[in-house]
């Protein structure tokens, strides 16, 4: 497995101690991104909003990084997660964007 910045020292214990599970689990995201015509930006401003939705914090963080990473610029990911105000509603949305701001500082 490759190593990389993870923000949590509780994901990186996990990983040392399950290493198999967390290279399939690699190796599923790295298929499920070459299984159709999106970019990579794209994949990652839709996980950036799936995250928001799902009120997650830290995924927050990690997909604003990586789509950050991937050419995204700070206009879009705002409006990826402002554009959830109709689905997941303003207080949620607001989180989203406080989080992902954390990033973008």
């Amino acid at each position: 497995m490759t190593e990389r910045k993870v923000p949590s020292k509780h994901f990186n214990t996990l990983i040392k101690r399950y290493p198999e599970l967390f290279e399939a689990h690699e190796k599923l995201g790295s298929e499920l991104k070459n299984a159709g015509p999106l970019d990579e930006k794209t994949l990652q401003l839709i996980q950036l909003a799936a995250a928001g939705a799902a009120g997650s914090e830290g995924a927050v963080h990690s997909h604003t990084r990586r789509a950050l990473a991937a050419g995204a610029s700070a206009e879009e990911i705002n409006h990826a997660l402002l554009s959830l105000i109709s689905t997941i509603g303003f207080p949620k949305v607001m989180a989203a964007l406080s989080w992902s701001g954390d990033v973008l500082k």
